[in-house]
């Protein structure tokens, strides 16, 4: 029986959940999540009657680990990595501007790419025993799909520079105190979280319509474009290329 990498449904307060379904991969990004990503927010800001969009991973050990090292790692030029860098830069842009509010639901360890996920959401609420960090720089890249422009609009700047410079691993208490997380809950508390979108639907949008203006006018989507080109130079750097082997080998 083929298992869905991710599974979609509208809830009884019309929130929208996304959760990644590969907890034996710990939630990592491939290209097929990657699609149905897309597919979703294409879905939710076609329908106006969603009111929110919930993003988490499967279980309770890990929220997203990034991408799919075993799988991302055939790619070694520039043009490759930026191809696959761009695409999901692409739609977490779209992410930071769904029309409704969106939440990140960290339910476990975010690390890499998922605190770009993460970052990509107007609210991350984290559960007391999560972790996450960007530890890009531990591979010898930068932040890739565009996750360093998303955190610099949603912490201030000495804070976004001590995430992304330390690539240390954060606890859900500590990554509050930076502003990144907004609420540290425990499991028991998941079924009241649509009591944080209790406006309607046109508000909602309305609300979300203000911060989605600043962000096309400061040009988020050029810089982060512009930064995911400079990964893509570092991704083909021999220095990154032997710590994504010595990562694939540790794991064996």
């Amino acid at each position: 029986m083929v298992v869905s990498k991710v599974d979609k449904y509208l809830d009884e307060h019309n929130i929208f959940w996304f959760k990644i379904n590969r907890p034996e991969k710990r939630n990592a990004i491939d290209y097929d999540v990657m699609s149905e990503l897309c597919e979703a927010i294409s879905f939710v800001s076609r329908n106006e009657k969603i009111r929110a969009f919930f993003i988490t991973g499967e279980g309770t050990k890990s929220f997203c680990s990034g991408g799919d090292l075993s799988i991302f790692h055939a790619l070694h030029t520039k043009e490759e990595a930026y191809e696959m860098l761009s695409r999901m830069g692409e739609t977490l842009y779209s992410l930071c501007t769904l029309p409704v509010p969106t939440y990140a639901i960290i339910n476990g360890t975010a690390i890499g790419g998922g605190c770009e996920i993460a970052a990509a959401c107007d609210v991350r609420i984290a559960y007391s025993d999560s972790k996450m960090g960007f530890v890009q720089g531990n591979l010898g890249i930068t932040t890739g799909w565009g996750g360093a422009s998303m955190l610099m609009e949603k912490v201030t700047h000495p804070h976004a520079v001590m995430m992304l410079n330390s690539t240390k691993v954060y606890t859900a208490k500590e990554a509050k105190e930076l502003g990144f997380v907004q609420r540290v809950i425990s499991e028991e508390q998941l079924p009241l979280l649509h009591e944080e979108v209790k406006a309607s639907s046109k508000v909602l949008r309305s609300y979300k319509q203000a911060i989605i203006m600043k962000w096309k006018q400061s040009q988020l989507k050029q810089r982060m474009l512009a930064e995911i080109e400079q990964c893509s130079i570092l991704w083909e750097m021999e220095e990154h290329h032997q710590a994504v082997r010595s990562f694939l080998e540790g794991k064996k």
